[in-house]
């Protein structure tokens, strides 16, 4: 890779939470595709672009085709999960896409090189995010095109009664001194509008959007993934293994009222975001 500023995220990315997207890449495709649609019709046929934090590359491959003739470059700092993405490229058939190993927020891309950045919960977690929009608008044309989703406030999903049920067992999240970016640091639309503004970006707009989320096949099965899912996983490594237990027993009995016949789904909220390059 080109100079990382991101260091802690490479290393998460490159450590148990790379892996565990990369060993789960269906189960999180299954949590997160329903906001595809939302942030892919931002492509236009013949389109160059340019995924960020594009992860197994689920999105990355879905806009190479929706470009048709264009191209599509997926950007993250996992290997394992960038491994993931080319086999999947590979067994799709699917041409006109590549990924590269590299840190969005200080790699070189080409100026002007692409017509569109994309990215399905990738870009909340720079260390400077201003600095890294920048970045990422000199990579594209003037009137070039942002679309992205980030996370909202848990509590305006499913999800949020769910992790709801943790917080008489777990430490606060954020209160570990480790100075990392926090999955919902772009989960405020003012956040968002001063971060991009700053960064050079106009027409700035936040839409909440839903989508349903299969997070199982039963209320066990989700259970037992969310206790794998990092952030959980990295809060419960915080307290002694009988208060783990009853945490993720709390877990449980939550999510059984979203289990249908075949699958746990919750309602899931996010801020479709997009912008432009001025011209």
């Amino acid at each position: 890779m080109e100079t990382v500023v991101n260091t802690g995220q490479a290393e998460a990315w490159n450590g148990y939470e790379g892996r565990h997207w990369a060993e789960h890449q269906a189960r999180y495709d299954a949590v997160n595709s329903g906001f595809n649609d939302a942030v892919l019709a931002a492509v236009r046929p013949g389109d160059r672009i340019l995924d960020i934090g594009c992860g197994n590359g689920q999105l990355t491959r879905f806009a190479a085709r929706r470009s048709s003739d264009g191209h599509a470059v997926g950007v993250d700092l996992s290997a394992p999960m960038l491994d993931r993405a080319r086999e999947s490229a590979a067994a799709e058939g699917v041409a006109n896409v590549e990924f590269l190993r590299a840190d969005a927020q200080a790699y070189p891309f080409p100026a002007a090189g692409f017509d569109v950045a994309l990215s399905r919960f990738g870009v909340m977690f720079f260390a400077d995010p201003v600095a890294a929009f920048a970045n990422i608008g000199r990579a594209l044309r003037p009137g070039g095109r942002l679309a992205f989703v980030s996370l909202d406030d848990f509590r305006h999903g499913d999800l949020g009664a769910v992790l709801g049920a943790l917080a008489a067992h777990l430490p606060p999240p954020g209160t570990d001194g480790t100075g990392v970016a926090e999955p919902l640091s772009l989960a405020d639309p003012a956040v968002v509008q001063r971060v991009l503004t700053e960064a050079g970006f106009a027409g700035v707009d936040c839409v909440r959007v839903e989508a349903q989320e299969v997070w199982g096949r039963d209320a066990a099965d989700a259970a037992g993934f969310l206790a794998g899912w990092g952030p959980i996983r990295h809060q419960l490594g915080r307290v002694d293994a009988a208060t783990a237990d009853r945490a993720c027993a709390a877990v449980l009995e939550a999510l059984l009222p979203y289990q249908q016949r075949d699958a746990v789904r919750l309602r899931g909220t996010a801020w479709l975001v997009t912008a432009h390059r001025p011209d």
